[in-house]
Order: C-alpha cells, then structure tokens, then sequence
C-alpha cells in the first residue's frame, strides 16, 4: 500500500471531510448521518492512501516508491 495521495490533495481532503462532517452538528433528523461520509476524506488523508486512486490508476503523490 503506497501512498498516492499528495500534500496539496490531502488539504484539500481534510477541508472537504471538516465540511461534509459539520453537518452532522447542524442538520436535522436522521439525515444528519450523511455528515458521516466526511470520515471518508479525512481517513484518506490521514492514511496517504485513497483505494479509488489505485482502481483508476491515479497518483498526485510525489514521491516514487
């Protein structure tokens, strides 16, 4: 499992996670769980590693290992 998320890629994760999360605090009812699905981004940024990137063949990493 290489990382093939770069830097620039995950800040833009963790501020699309932080987003799609908040609305777990500010919406109403049971659809309020969707905000869940920002763990999905901040996971792949904290991890480096985006499973769909590999499926496609994609890497905004730098680094070659």
């Amino acid at each position: 499992m290489n990382a093939n998320v770069g830097s620039a890629d995950r800040v833009v994760r963790v501020i699309i996670g932080l987003v799609i999360l908040s609305y777990l605090f500010i919406g109403e009812g049971s659809a309020r769980y969707f905000g869940l699905i920002g763990l999905v981004p901040l996971l792949t940024a904290a991890m480096g590693y985006c499973p769909l990137y590999s499926i496609i063949g994609l890497n905004t990493c730098g680094v070659k290992r």
